[in-house]
C-alpha cells in the first residue's frame, strides 16, 4: 500500500468518526418522530442482543487471538464490527420513530444509571475512529499498527458493549 492510499484511508476514518456522530446528534435532536411501525419498539431489545453478542465476540476474539488463531480472531472482530454497524442502524431507525423514554429510578440507582449512560454514550463516541483504525490495520495487514491501537480501542470497546446492555436492563421498566 502506497502513502496516498494510506492517507485517503485515514482521511475517510476521520470523516467517517466525526460525521457520524453529528449525524446522530442531529437525528436525536429532531423533535419530529416518523412512524415507521409498531416494531420499532422491539429495537432497544435487540440492540441490548446486540450489544451481548459484540462482548461475547471481542472476549472470544482476544481469547483466538492469545490462542494464536489468527483467522478465527479476523472471523470473531469481523463479527464485532459487523453487529456494531448494525446496531448503529437500528439504534438510528429507533431514535427516529420514537420519544426517548426518561428513566424512572429513585435514589443511588438513578445517579449509577445517569453515570453508566453518560461514560457509554462518551466512550462510543472515543472508540469509534480507534474501531476504525484497528479494524483497518488489522484487514490490510498493517499488524504493528493494529496491536499499538488494539491496546486502546479494545477495552473501551468491550467496556461500550457491557455498559449498553447494563442501560437498557435498567430503562426497559420504562418503555411505553
Amino acid at each position: 500500500m502506497d502513502i496516498t492510499e494510506k492517507k485517503s484511508s485515514l482521511r475517510l476514518i476521520n470523516i467517517i468518526s466525526v460525521v457520524i456522530p453529528v449525524v446522530v446528534a442531529l437525528l436525536l435532536g429532531i423533535r419530529m418522530k416518523f412512524d415507521l411501525g409498531a416494531w420499532t419498539k422491539t429495537l432497544p431489545l435487540i440492540n441490548a442482543i446486540i450489544n451481548s453478542a459484540t462482548a461475547v465476540f471481542l472476549l472470544v476474539g482476544l481469547w483466538f487471538i492469545k490462542s494464536k488463531n489468527i483467522e478465527a480472531h479476523r472471523k470473531a472482530m469481523t463479527a464485532a464490527f459487523s453487529l456494531g454497524a448494525l446496531f448503529l442502524v437500528f439504534y438510528v431507525i429507533y431514535h427516529l420513530s420514537n420519544q426517548a423514554t426518561p428513566y424512572g429510578g429513585e435514589g443511588a440507582i438513578r445517579y449509577f444509571y445517569y453515570f453508566n449512560l453518560i461514560s457509554h454514550i462518551l466512550a462510543s463516541l472515543i472508540v469509534l475512529p480507534f474501531v476504525l483504525r484497528a479494524y483497518y490495520f488489522g484487514f490490510t495487514g498493517r499488524y504493528e499498527e493494529h496491536r499499538k491501537i488494539t491496546k486502546i480501542a479494545y477495552p473501551i470497546w468491550l467496556y461500550v458493549s457491557v455498559t449498553g446492555v447494563i442501560a437498557y436492563l435498567m430503562i426497559s421498566p420504562y418503555y411505553t
